[in-house]
């Protein structure tokens, strides 16, 4: 279920709270677009279990997590960052930003959706344009499905047990690997063989 952005002046000189309004009506902000000067480190931490942290404390509101996700951007460099029209902050980030938290399952073989939602409500279907991989991205082999822009969410162990099941009931896929397809798309849900 792609969310979609509004035209790129559309938010231009809003206030956060309307930035939050359109996040909560699914249209976020166009954070691709945007290209304003760095302006340093905004002294926020997302730990590898998906809590966003400020200065070392957890921040605690769900509306205000959900917010600066919205407007949270993986650079070319790898590197992340908060940007609004103005300002560009950068955002210490352990493993991924988000944590896919839930999945739903539609139909079977080659015409199966699965959709998965996030820690912060984002909800995305696997596909050509969001991929679900294993990767190694430096402590261990982990499920990662593509969220929007370079930004994907970690698939929760409970999440890739329920993946895990669905896989062993189907038929292997191409090169007889296990997985699973998603919006005409498959996925090996087994590492790259090296």
């Amino acid at each position: 279920m792609p969310l979609t952005n509004p035209p790129p002046d559309a938010i231009a000189g809003l206030s956060l709270s309307e930035i939050a309004q359109m996040a909560a009506d699914g249209r976020l902000p166009p954070v691709e677009k945007w290209d304003p000067d760095h302006c340093g480190d905004s002294g926020m931490r997302i730990a590898a279990d998906g809590q966003w942290w400020h200065e070392g404390s957890p921040i605690g509101r769900a509306a205000l997590v959900r917010l600066f996700s919205t407007v949270l951007r993986r650079e070319a460099d790898g590197g992340y960052v908060l940007v609004t029209p103005v300002e560009k902050l950068s955002v210490e980030v352990e493993d991924a930003p988000f944590i896919a938290v839930e999945m739903e399952s539609e139909g079977m073989g080659e015409s199966r959706r699965l959709a998965f939602r996030t820690n912060v409500g984002d909800l995305v279907i696997a596909g050509p344009d969001r991929r679900l991989v294993i990767e190694d991205r430096g402590h261990g082999e982990h499920p990662y499905v593509r969220v929007r822009g370079r930004l994907d969410a970690l698939v929760a162990r409970p999440v890739y047990y329920e993946l895990a099941s669905l896989a062993l009931d189907e038929r292997p896929g191409p090169n007889g690997s296990a997985g699973l397809w998603s919006d005409g798309a498959f996925f090996a849900l087994e590492p790259k063989a090296a």
